[in-house]
């Protein structure tokens, strides 16, 4: 079998704000952007990857999507995580930036983690292997 990840997903509540955070702050580089129906198929990639897994930045317009998310955020839960080369340096750049977390570097064994708020309705975890 040969199979992988091309496209994985988060649930955002504003497309256009989430493209704007996803690249402008987290760093990020738009990749694909066209009409699907109402909405958009808007994605972006790692700027050193951009033949790797796109993101795709979906509408979280289903009613279960809301109550996921707002049941997540409640529990402190990240939606998704994604890699990073140093966390702790991560966290003060995005600090530094505004970007509000809801939990600082912590070391736990190998991996050194931080949670952010990505302003379109998920918590977002940040990881770097120590």
């Amino acid at each position: 079998m040969n199979i992988k990840i091309t496209t994985t997903s988060v649930l955002v509540d504003d497309q256009a704000k989430a493209l704007d955070f996803y690249t402008n702050t987290l760093g990020f580089v738009k990749k694909t952007d066209m009409p699907a129906g109402e909405f958009r198929w808007l994605t972006v990639v790692g700027p050193d990857a951009q033949d790797g897994v796109e993101l795709l930045l979906e509408p979280d317009e289903h009613p279960a999507a809301k109550v996921f998310k707002a049941a997540l955020v409640e529990d402190g839960i990240p939606f998704t995580s994604f890699g990073v080369g140093d966390a702790a340096a991560e966290y003060d750049r995005l600090s530094a930036l505004g970007v509000r977390f809801t939990q600082p570097p912590m070391t736990m064994g190998p991996v050194t983690t931080a949670v952010l708020d990505d302003t379109c309705g998920n918590l977002i975890q940040i990881a770097s292997r120590s």
